[in-house]
């Protein structure tokens, strides 16, 4: 069961961590079934569903992108955002429908909703056509549901304290090209508006050697790119016994010779002068930078618990673009968050107009039940959250054209991921600063690093052609 106060839980953080690398052999009893799985969310959602996706396939299972002829849909799913929840539910009636059609088939639902106790109630209360539940932290344990599934919902949800979680490599990996490596889990911030501390807990860093490990056999495999996964990336290490600072990790997996090595996301509380200088001195460690500033207003950034100020952020900022060379900074923010005034709203763009961001990821505040946020009075209408919303996009996407226009003419190193979806002739990949180019060449040069000279700039592409 999940415990009654997720918040003390969390800061408890009792919970015991078991490292786990070995690939395991599960029972093969699912042999000619097709599995369809959506996710929704962060990075480490996808990453948790590629773990999934290994599981179910040494079971036997097959993967199919058509959930009308699946056997198991497993819908793994994200509390950031309340219309995520309802996307959730939307797709489910379609589900209920094919289920009448196909009693045997299986649904499951998994990831941060999972976690939530209203939404386990709401399952319980609503949803009887919900095969499985299950949470975060016991991924490891579906092969063992899926034995003991006899016909009735099944929910098992770990609590964030007194259970044991397992990391392991279990994955069947999206791409030969790049991968994610975790390298935490969990987050020990409590941004008033963030539910991640009661869905995914307290943080817990993987041990260095094993991380360098896995990378070491991606590099083997022929990767060229790994990214560096952690809900606060750059606070990695703080919890474990011996401390070990994210810049260390960083200079270990530069070590290993992987081409390019990315991470996400970033705190601006952590980010220390010895991780710019890292990256700076390495170049194999790419120059792009996500920072989330949230807010340019110094009164709502405290009521976000962001323990940096306005001023600090620029700092910071000011620091990474003078250091490392070509470098691309993205953001997030939140507009319309409780008490913010339209002085606060100029603030955030004004902070937007002197950094000139490449890109940012812009939200109105979504309440999460269970986070601080919720319980904060909020007098912002609708219609003017989605106005602010509508004026901050119109200046990022007017810097982030800028800063593609400036890339005309220039050569970049671009690692070509695959066939351009709008246009089948063309490939497309991302510059080292995390620019996406789509590039008049053949396939050929899929999962190849190339030097593109660019042709044509958008606001959120550029357009390319290989170099003579």
């Amino acid at each position: 069961m999940l415990v009654p106060n997720m918040l003390d839980a969390a800061k408890r953080g009792k919970t015991e961590v078991k490292y786990i690398y070995e690939n395991r052999d599960y029972k093969n009893n699912s042999s000619d079934r097709k599995y369809f799985i959506r996710t929704y969310g962060c990075q480490m959602n996808v990453h948790d569903s590629e773990e999934i996706s290994g599981i179910l396939e040494s079971l036997g299972y097959t993967k199919t992108e058509n959930y009308e002829e699946s056997d198991f849909i497993i819908l793994n799913t994200c509390a950031i955002r309340e219309n995520v929840h309802d996307k959730v539910f939307g797709f489910l009636g379609r589900c209920k429908h094919l289920k009448k059609k196909n009693p045997n088939l299986l649904l499951a639902i998994c990831g941060c909703m999972a976690q939530e106790e209203v939404v386990v109630k709401e399952i319980k209360e609503k949803y009887p056509f919900i095969d499985i539940v299950f949470g975060t932290h016991n991924i490891n344990e579906l092969p063992n549901m899926l034995e003991n599934y006899y016909g009735k919902q099944k929910i098992k949800v770990y609590s964030i304290e007194g259970n044991v979680i397992e990391f392991n490599n279990h994955y069947k990996r999206d791409s030969n090209i790049t991968a994610w490596v975790n390298i935490m889990y969990g987050c020990d911030k409590f941004c008033t508006y963030c539910i991640v501390p009661y869905t995914r807990g307290k943080q817990r860093s993987r041990k260095m050697e094993d991380i360098i490990k896995e990378i070491e056999e991606l590099v083997h495999k022929g990767y060229n790119e790994i990214t560096l996964l952690g809900q606060n990336v750059n606070a990695y290490g703080k919890d474990l016994k011996e401390k070990i600072s994210f810049s260390h990790l960083l200079e270990k997996v530069s070590q290993t010779k992987i081409p390019r090595i990315r991470f996400v996301t970033s705190h601006p509380w952590d980010f220390t002068d010895e991780m710019i200088d890292v990256i700076a001195n390495n170049p194999n460690i790419m120059p792009y930078i996500h920072l989330p500033v949230q807010s340019g207003s110094n009164k709502i950034l405290k009521k976000m618990n962001r323990n940096y100020s306005k001023e600090e952020y620029l700092i910071l900022f000011n620091k990474i673009k003078e250091k490392i060379k070509n470098v691309s900074i993205t953001t997030d923010i939140i507009v319309g968050f409780p008490e913010e005034e339209e002085e606060d709203f100029l603030e955030t763009l004004e902070v937007v107009k002197y950094c000139k961001f490449d890109g940012a990821f812009t939200f109105i505040f979504s309440p999460r039940a269970g986070t601080p946020a919720f319980k904060m009075k909020n007098t912002i209408t609708k219609e003017e959250a989605t106005n602010r919303l509508h004026r901050l996009n119109k200046e990022v996407n007017k810097y982030s054209k800028e800063s593609n226009l400036k890339l005309i003419n220039t050569v970049e190193k671009v690692l070509v991921l695959g066939t351009s979806e709008k246009n089948k002739s063309k490939v497309y990949g991302y510059t080292e600063n995390m620019k996406l180019v789509n590039i008049e060449a053949k396939k050929d040069v899929i999962g190849k690093i190339i030097d593109v000279k660019i042709t044509d700039a958008k606001s959120f592409s550029l357009d390319g052609e290989i170099k003579d």
